[in-house]
């Protein structure tokens, strides 16, 4: 006997035609959220289509958390099927969006009356099958929109109206706003969107060690010294002053001088051995001041427009109060004592870490969330978190969505360089911003193909860079030079490749360049493990050229994303070319980098003028807002020259020649 074939049931409405695939963005299957910033635009695409010619339509539709009720933009067809649609962003938090595709028998049926029209065939009877769906539009409409609409099917049905009538522009508009969406296929998937603040797009850090800015003679810096260097920093035109742990430091182990296991008595000991007999994560080093001074100083930074950003750095002293009191989070040797961290050759004997994999996880978990909670009750809204890969992913996933929870503009920088793979995972669990391979990309080719990664693949709707050219931990080899112009590049690479960039602070001024020892990328005397005194009363050797780029940054919004991001042919490898734009093409900034810090190099620079809107036979003038030059090009070639003695990049404004009524004509 054979078995009858089980009757075949679609899985909804069998009437619902339109299909909707290859959403973007959609990362890793609508699993991951994606990130801007307030004020930005999300442009979703979407193949749609449907069986048959019917024309469709469809809306990209998008709601804040917060609303119950979704909002609609409608997509326009690209081609070969290709839709898209756009909204903006204008608040701090997450968003939500889908699309919406029908096929659409009065866009259709237009089409239809045009063609016969055209053809000039008869459309007796489309007039009667529009004034249908005219009159059954009217059905689903306001009063008054109704009332228009039936005139509208009453002058149908007299088969008396002019041939463009039923083409009219007015009646489509009236049309679309009672849309029949009764067979709508609506995409299986809703996604995300985290909104963060402006800061979390744009900004530039100042890393600086508090406890080397005594400015009495003392030997110890403290916050209120800290307060003495922030007119400075924000004449300079910094956002953020980013501090290294201000907790009280462990004396078991501590390091000495130049990562010296031996220290002497006087030695202060790095600040990421945190814990003491003072107190641990929520306490401050007492030579650094109180809580009162902390928050004095978190208020006279955003007095100046300066945030405060905080180090977190999730590991103990073996003196740390932790220890004692909870020595179930951490690991044992076999002799029962606890394991210190390691990352061998590197031995770290003056800090524990914690252990993620222990019995007692889930009050783990709940304490080190409440480090974040006290220090934003305290007015911290940023923090730099030190090698969060060498953490639980699980952890940080909850912890940051619980913090965010609460407080959706918390800004989370990862100190995470580490893998592609771990460090893109930690974006997508959450971090905001993080640290990359910027450091070690170097030549024209390494910087255009890093670059290209992170902007303009899927990789720059989660991953947020923020690029530093050095950082306590790291002198790079190309900064272990003699050459100013080497620490000038670095610079001017970060500051219009990245949106957000940071230093740290005044060795990168100063064009400190001494290594620990050759090849290492540690620095010489380095502020980890002793108190330097800057004195910074006297401009610095780079302190112009930041203070400059900074109001460049702060006066082009081209500048301010990382979007649109585009890389030009030269035909010298020593010279890197990019340009970033506005959307509108309102702002368009070219950037010209001599990569070489000893030699002067020149070559050929070769712009698609169709993507800046410029004739092959246009003038335009190229602005240089580093040296205030203005230059006068013409065509897609033109010679680009740079001396690294005078300056080392060239940061172009394109002015479009503008002709006015009374013939003078001028470079807006």
């Amino acid at each position: 006997m054979i078995e009858p074939k089980p009757e075949l049931v679609p899985a909804g409405d069998g009437r619902c035609r339109a299909v909707i695939e290859n959403v973007a963005p959609e990362i890793d299957s609508g699993s991951v959220f994606i990130k801007r910033s307030i004020g930005e635009t999300v442009t979703v695409e979407a193949d749609i289509f449907a069986d048959g010619h019917d024309r469709l339509s469809a809306v990209l539709k998008f709601r804040f958390e917060k609303n119950v009720k979704w909002r609609e933009m409608p997509m326009e067809p690209l081609a070969n099927d290709r839709w898209r649609g756009k909204f903006v962003v204008s608040a701090a938090g997450r968003y939500f969006y889908t699309v919406e595709a029908w096929a659409d028998h009065f866009k259709s049926w237009q089409a239809t009356v045009q063609k016969k029209l055209e053809a000039r065939q008869k459309i007796s009877a489309e007039l009667q099958i529009g004034a249908e769906l005219i009159q059954a539009a009217a059905g689903r409409a306001s009063a008054l929109d109704a009332a228009q609409l039936e005139a509208w099917a009453a002058e149908l049905r007299t088969g008396e109206c002019s041939t463009g009538r039923p083409l009219d522009q007015s009646l489509a508009a009236l049309m679309s706003r009672h849309d029949d969406r009764k067979f709508a296929t609506t995409y299986e998937k809703i996604l995300g969107v985290v909104v963060d603040p402006v800061r979390a797009c744009f900004g530039a850090w100042y890393e600086m060690f508090p406890r080397s800015f005594a400015t009495n003679g003392e030997k110890h810096g403290t916050f209120k010294d800290c307060e003495a260097q922030l007119p400075r920093l924000a004449g300079m035109g910094f956002d953020v002053l980013y501090l290294p742990p201000i907790h009280p430091i462990g004396k078991s182990f501590r390091k000495g001088k130049n990562n010296n296991v031996n220290c002497a008595p006087d030695e202060p000991g790095s600040p990421w051995a945190i814990g003491s007999s003072e107190g641990g994560h929520k306490s401050i080093h007492p030579e650094l001041g109180t809580l009162e001074d902390f928050r004095r100083l978190i208020e006279k930074a955003r007095g100046l427009g300066i945030e405060v950003a905080m180090d977190i750095a999730f590991q103990c002293s073996p003196d740390h109060p932790y220890v004692r009191e909870h020595p179930e989070w951490f690991r044992h040797l076999p002799d029962g004592s606890i394991q210190y961290a390691e990352n061998p050759p590197k031995l770290y004997q003056d800090i524990v870490p914690f252990d993620f994999e222990c019995d007692d996880w889930e009050n783990l978990w709940q304490e080190l969330k409440s480090v974040f909670d006290f220090w934003i009750a305290q007015g911290v809204g940023i923090f730099r978190v030190d090698n969060p890969h060498t953490k639980s992913f699980a952890f940080w996933e909850w912890c940051i969505a619980e913090l965010k929870q609460k407080n959706p503009a918390l800004i989370f920088l990862a100190e995470a360089f580490t893998r592609p793979k771990p460090m893109y995972r930690l974006a997508k669990l959450g971090f905001t911003q993080s640290y990359n391979y910027f450091p070690w990309r170097n030549s024209k080719a390494e910087l255009e193909n890093y670059f290209t990664e992170l902007t303009q693949t899927a990789v720059a709707e989660f991953f947020h860079p923020n690029l530093w050219p050095n950082t306590p931990d790291i002198l790079p080899q190309f900064l272990q030079s003699e050459w100013r112009a080497s620490f000038a590049i670095r610079f001017l690479l970060a500051a219009t490749l990245g949106a957000s960039y940071g230093i740290y602070g005044p060795t990168f001024e100063r064009c400190e360049h001494a290594p620990r020892e050759p090849g290492s990328e540690e620095y010489l005397n380095s502020e980890k493990y002793e108190i330097r005194h800057w004195n910074l009363s006297a401009p610095q050797v780079l302190e112009g050229l930041i203070t400059r780029v900074n109001r460049i940054r702060r006066e082009n919004p081209a500048l301010q994303t990382n979007r649109n991001l585009k890389f030009h042919h030269t035909d010298n490898d020593e010279l890197i070319a990019f340009t970033k734009s506005t959307e509108d093409g309102s702002d368009i900034i070219l950037t010209v980098v001599n990569l070489h810090p000893r030699f002067t190099h020149s070559g050929w620079l070769t712009l698609a003028l169709k993507d800046f809107r410029l004739g092959e036979k246009e003038r335009y003038q190229m602005h240089d807002l580093l040296s205030d030059a203005r230059y006068v090009w013409q065509g897609e070639t033109n010679y680009i020259e740079l001396n690294p003695e005078k300056f080392s990049a060239h940061i172009f404004r394109l002015r479009r020649l503008v002709r006015s009524e009374n013939g003078v004509d001028h470079f807006e």
